[in-house]
């Protein structure tokens, strides 16, 4: 129980006069218990402070490949107890058979009729099946904190994983899928680390002990078991591994499937509904749907099969063996007791078949589960850092490119052969066709990509040779489409300096022009943000990113479009907003809106992946070019945007 830090800010761990303050729900303790929660934390045990580190280059460690054996290990502990737990248990488990053995033998057979000894046998046998419980107890126990514990390690692990990963990846898979690996498959180890590992082990070392006593009770009864039934068994388990393994990989894809449908499809609602695409969709989803329950029907298949074909080797085996042993005791070569703890124990022996195959499930998700979070903690990012990285200083702003060539798809360039050098302070538009290659030359900056030839350098250091947390704190970014996380106006315009004051927020937002904004809202610059910012306009949000960049302090900003947004009354506020922004610093303008780019000390018209012009805006108004053109477009529509 975490409990610090749980009920508002400003206020102590149970203060709450900030949120009511602030219109929000009471988040604190109500006084009537303030007593007893004070008591209660008085017992908690102090936290060590989280000692918790980021870096971009995935220690030795984290680079081996995912496996079970790897996840518990690092809990010798529990590991080791819980493995004593299911010895304890599986032993002391097949006392019963023995004990019914003895009872017979030696107190119901006629000449050998002895109450006391079954009485014995019968607080014996009591005795055992309590011991049996408490070890089943404790192991469940012991496994369900190894569990609880190696899910929150590897939750951890997949999730420093995404933040390391390159732009391209996320592009590339959808949402859904990614959000499958952190929720169904994880949980799938879960139940497969709480449940299955334990069983299979039990009931696996059931089978071997309860194997050793059929020996010791009979021979010639545990060898026709061994030649007849155990091969048939064996046989039938190899077929139903192979054919439920392929089905549980082809299911765990699957339900990725339907969570990435499930994701976009919520994402896009506002769109679905305006475009009335509800019945598509759900035909859609139904579709998708309906393939995951093909594959889950195909395991459900392979599954009755070998459930029933196991007990009706199990029936015919006990009917030959019953036989066989009726025979014996007729010869006197064995005794009434030996034959019923035999038929016993072999029932004992088949019941692990039948859990095992109930277990199968579980076992076979999680190994389908681990085989895809291993491919996903097996890839590796298109941007790395080297080792020899070294912090980048701070920068006055020089940045180059040197024959930089770069495709998303290397056999398909998108840019090819840019040099280009923005002096430190400058600030140089990109303009040009949609698709030309703008907003991946800014991309290329910042190091979200790196170039396929060439280099980019930042007062002629190489931005490869550098860390990445070093370049990205001295570089702002202000993408087209602005995120903002859930949380207030003030926590978003934090984000990139958590440690900046209240008065400096509020700074950030008057000079981006939301001062009147804040205003007409009651609870100002702590006004609740929903996910993705749905309760602003597109505007608004555009707006707080640009208090976001100012903010942070960055010696270079890159603006992606950043007032293609904002009505032409937001754009004059803003753009004079850029003047403060913009002021002593380097910047990379990518403008729709002319209006934008006039603003710049340099334009760098890029078409077809190179640049065909360069030069001020005056400069190039006054010369036919390609700029020339484009401007007499802008102003022919009016001063809107036009497709550049």
């Amino acid at each position: 129980m975490a409990w610090g830090g749980g009920f508002g800010h400003g206020g102590g761990v149970f203060g709450s006069h900030t949120s009511t303050a602030n219109g929000l729900p009471f988040g604190g303790i109500p006084s009537e218990l303030m007593a007893e929660a004070t008591k209660l934390l008085a017992t908690e045990e102090p936290r060590p402070a989280s000692n918790l580190d980021f870096s971009p280059v995935p220690s030795a460690k984290e680079r081996e490949p995912l496996s079970l054996w790897r996840l518990v290990r690092a809990y010798p502990r529990p590991l080791v107890t819980g493995s004593l737990l299911v010895i304890l248990t599986s032993l002391v488990l097949q006392a019963g058979p023995k004990l019914t053995e003895l009872a017979v033998d030696h107190g119901m057979l006629p000449g050998h009729r002895s109450l006391r000894v079954v009485a014995a046998c019968a607080l014996a046998y009591l005795g055992v099946s309590l011991t049996s419980v408490l070890l089943q107890r404790f192991q469940v126990d012991v496994t369900g904190l190894l569990a609880a514990r190696v899910m929150h390690d590897l939750r951890v692990r997949v999730f420093t994983h995404f933040q390391r990963l390159s732009l391209n990846f996320f592009t590339e898979e959808k949402a859904g899928v990614l959000m499958s690996r952190m929720t169904s498959d994880i949980e799938n180890l879960q139940q497969l680390l709480q449940d299955g590992i334990s069983q299979f082990a039990l009931q696996g070392l059931t089978m071997l002990v309860i194997t050793a006593v059929l020996f010791s009770t009979s021979v010639v009864l545990a060898t026709w078991t061994t030649l007849l039934v155990v091969p048939a068994l064996v046989v039938l388990t190899l077929w139903f591994h192979r054919a439920s393994e392929r089905g549980y990989l082809i299911s765990r894809d699957r339900i990725a499937g339907v969570l990435a449908d499930l994701s976009e499809s919520l994402y896009g609602i506002r769109v679905i509904t305006a475009h009335n695409r509800q019945r598509r969709n759900i035909r859609n989803h139904r579709h998708v749907v309906g393939a995951y329950r093909d594959a889950n029907l195909y395991t459900g298949r392979v599954a009755a099969l070998y459930g029933p074909s196991t007990n009706m080797i199990g029936i015919l085996g006990q009917a030959l063996l019953l036989g066989i042993g009726g025979n014996l005791v007729r010869e006197h070569r064995l005794s009434v007791g030996a034959l019923i703890a035999f038929f016993l124990y072999l029932n004992r022996f088949f019941q692990p078949i039948q859990l095992l195959v109930q277990q199968y499930n579980s076992l076979q998700q999680g190994r389908s589960s681990i085989t895809r979070l291993r491919e996903l903690l097996e890839e590796r990012p298109s941007v790395e850092e080297s080792p020899g990285a070294t912090s980048l200083a701070p920068i006055q702003g020089r940045i180059g490119f040197e024959h930089v060539t770069f495709g998303y798809d290397p056999s398909r360039p998108v840019l090819e052969d840019i040099n280009l050098e923005i002096a430190p302070g400058e600030t140089v538009a990109f303009v040009g066709p949609t698709g030309a290659g703008k907003s991946t030359l800014a991309k290329l900056a910042n190091r979200f990509y790196d170039p396929t030839q060439g280099r980019v350098s930042i007062d002629g250091v190489d931005i490869r040779d550098v860390t990445l947390a070093s370049l990205r704190r001295q570089i702002g970014v202000v993408p087209q489409e602005p995120f903002l996380f859930a949380g207030t106006i003030r926590s978003n315009v934090r984000f990139g300096r958590p440690e900046a004051t209240d008065a400096e927020v509020d700074e950030a937002l008057e000079v981006v022009g939301l001062a009147d904004l804040l205003e007409r809202r009651p609870r100002g610059a702590d006004t609740v943000v929903h996910e993705r910012g749905q309760t602003l306009s597109a505007g608004e949000r555009q707006l707080l990113a640009l208090a976001r960049a100012f903010l942070a302090r960055p010696r270079v900003l890159v603006l992606d479009e950043a007032t293609s947004s904002l009505d032409l009354a937001s754009e004059t506020r803003v753009e004079h907003a850029l003047d403060r922004l913009l002021e002593g610093r380097s910047a990379i303008l990518i403008a729709h809106r002319l209006s934008t780019a006039q603003r710049a000390d340099r334009i760098v018209v890029i078409e077809h992946g190179r640049i065909s012009e360069i030069g001020a805006p005056g400069e190039l108004l006054s010369r036919p070019g390609p700029y020339r053109v484009l401007y007499d477009a802008w102003l022919a529509a009016g001063g809107r945007d036009v497709s550049v």
